[in-house]
């Protein structure tokens, strides 16, 4: 189980141990975001903090309609008690945990501030 914790601005917030592949690990906060569909995003100064190697571009669609170019990086993060390879969009925003981390779990969030947030694996 991955327990976080709802903070004053009603976001699901998680902590997570990220790093790049064989470096140092940096524990981060993320909000979980059911809107975004991949794994999570960093800021380019967490990037750089990370030193993660850029893996190639991509690009999004927002809700308003426009079109976004990023980099995205290979990364590895522990969840559920082993490191997995993850795949981080870079944007200028909190840390996003996105759908694609969430895949085959379930979620279950005490909306309230201080609420708890809980991510169990789901039976295969």
């Amino acid at each position: 189980m991955i327990e976080g914790r709802v903070n004053a601005r009603l976001e699901a917030t998680l902590y997570l141990d990220v790093q790049r592949p064989g470096g140092r690990t940096r524990t981060i906060e993320a909000v979980v975001d059911t809107g975004y569909s991949e794994f999570l995003t960093l800021p380019a100064d967490r990037v750089g903090e990370l030193g993660l190697t850029r893996k190639h571009r991509g690009s999004a669609r927002l809700a308003d309609g426009s079109e976004i170019a990023f980099d995205v990086y290979d990364a590895e993060l522990f969840w559920n008690g082993q490191a997995i390879a993850v795949l981080v969009d870079e944007a200028e925003t909190t840390p996003l945990v996105g759908m694609a981390l969430l895949e085959g779990h379930e979620l279950r969030i005490e909306v309230r501030t201080g609420g708890r947030v809980l991510i169990d694996p789901l039976p295969a």
